[in-house]
């Protein structure tokens, strides 16, 4: 069974740093690529980071040059560091999974991945 676990949101000045963890199993970590998503109150899930099989890396413009996506395939681990955060990062935070194989590709679209967390409450108070 494929399990996804979110952990290191909370409630932070903003302006500050947070990384967040997501840790699976039941899956062979290194066929899947891992994406953040994330959803602000009273809006839509967005997008906001990837990382592949090969640990190339996509982001969100609103989060690029500010948020790390990393992974470590020998924990079964995938982060996201971010920092210099803003009141409009506010949201839940969901890590996700897509099996790929062997194939190269992106995936920034939720529709694309298979398995989610439950996500993860990041606050940013101003």
């Amino acid at each position: 069974q494929v399990q996804l676990v979110e952990s290191g949101g909370g409630l932070v000045q903003a302006g500050v740093s947070l990384r967040l963890s997501c840790s699976a199993s039941g899956l062979t970590f290194s066929t899947y690529a891992m994406g953040w998503f994330r959803q602000p109150p009273g809006k839509e899930r967005e997008f906001v980071a990837a990382i592949s099989r090969t640990v190339s890396t996509n982001y969100a413009d609103s989060v690029k040059g500010r948020f790390t996506i990393s992974r470590d395939n020998t924990k079964n681990t995938v982060y996201l560091q971010m920092y210099s955060l803003k009141p409009e990062d506010a949201a839940v935070y969901y890590c996700a999974a897509v099996y790929t194989g062997s194939r190269t590709a992106t995936f920034n679209i939720d529709s694309q991945y298979n398995y989610w967390g439950q996500g993860t409450q990041v606050t940013v108070s101003s």
